[in-house]
Formats: structure tokens, C-alpha cells, sequence
């Protein structure tokens, strides 16, 4: 069986580069952090933004117990004001778009600033860099940001980006990936 976080890890590996700048855009509990850091490694940064405090606790707690470099920045603000704190191009970029697990399940993304951060992610993708976007449909905002970002991201040029999206066809409200890569 296909597990799509396993398949986000190998189009993760084939772009991240050591010595890159990565972001976690929805730091959520902190996983995607930590493999960000291990993966761009000392001479790297990761930047990683949630709007809860306690994904920022639950996040520096698991990179300081699992050893990962001081290569990396918690941001307590939203992935749409990700331009006030990177300007340097991207090699990778994660979104993990939903609810923080265990958490309130009412605070979500939402379709505005997951749209001006995908928008900016884009902006800021090196050459041969990824851009990997989770979608959780199995709520009703889940849903929306789906549409919203097929249609959003079916606009790009296919000679700078290539697009695509991940779907288990036979399950609609399982999680699926959109996947941006631009061009070498």
C-alpha cells in the first residue's frame, strides 16, 4: 500500500539540499521541522511557523530532545507573513494544512493565508526546489482549501513549475499531496 508521508519524504529528499533554507509552514507538532533540519543540516536553516504557542512548545521540545543542530527558527505568526522573515530562496517548503493533532479542532488554516503563503512559497522557490502541500478534506474548510488550491496552482507555468497532485482515488476524505517543483 501506498503511505503518502513516505512518499513526501522521497520528493522531499530528492530537492533538499545541505546548506539550504527549508520551511515548515504549519509546524503543527514539530515532525516536518525536525526532518527539515536533519535534512539541510549545520550549514542549513529551517524556519518553521504556527500560530499556536503550543506547537511551538510541543516543536522545541521534540528538536531539543531529539538532538537536531541549532539550525533552525520557531516563528510564532502566520505562514502568510512567512516574506517578514525569509528572503532568501527555498530549496524545500512543507504544509501540513488542517488542525494541530490533539489540539482545539476548530482552529484550522484557512483559505486567505494558506493562499497568500502557497503564493509567497512559490516566490521564494529556488531553482530545483519542492514545494509539498498536505490537504485534509475530511472538514469542511479541508475541502475548500483543496478547490481552492487546484484551481490556484493549475495557473502556473509548466515551463518554470511542474504541478502535481497525490490522491487515493478510492477514498475521497483520506489526506492527499499537492506537489509544486520548479525547474532546474
Amino acid at each position: 500500500m501506498i503511505d503518502l508521508n513516505e512518499l513526501e519524504k522521497q520528493f522531499l529528499a530528492a530537492h533538499v539540499k545541505s546548506g539550504g533554507v527549508a520551511v515548515d509552514f504549519t509546524m503543527g507538532n514539530g515532525n516536518d521541522t525536525r526532518w527539515l533540519s536533519d535534512a539541510v543540516g549545520l550549514g542549513g536553516q529551517v524556519y518553521a511557523f504556527d500560530i499556536q504557542p503550543q506547537a511551538l512548545e510541543k516543536t522545541r521540545a521534540l528538536l531539543t530532545a531529539s538532538g537536531c543542530a541549532d539550525n533552525y527558527t520557531l516563528i510564532l505568526d502566520s505562514h502568510a507573513n512567512v516574506r517578514d522573515y525569509v528572503t532568501e530562496p527555498i530549496c524545500a517548503g512543507v504544509f501540513n494544512l488542517g488542525y494541530l493533532p490533539g489540539s482545539d479542532k476548530k482552529v484550522t488554516t484557512l483559505r486567505p493565508s494558506t493562499l497568500a503563503a502557497v503564493t509567497a512559497a512559490v516566490e521564494l522557490l529556488d531553482r530545483d526546489g519542492i514545494i509539498l502541500i498536505a490537504v485534509y478534506p475530511g472538514h469542511a474548510e479541508g475541502e475548500a482549501e483543496g478547490r481552492m488550491l487546484d484551481e490556484a496552482l493549475a495557473v502556473y507555468d509548466r515551463r518554470s513549475y511542474t504541478v502535481s497532485k497525490f490522491r487515493i482515488i478510492n477514498s475521497p476524505t483520506s489526506p492527499y499531496f499537492f506537489c509544486v517543483e520548479s525547474r532546474a
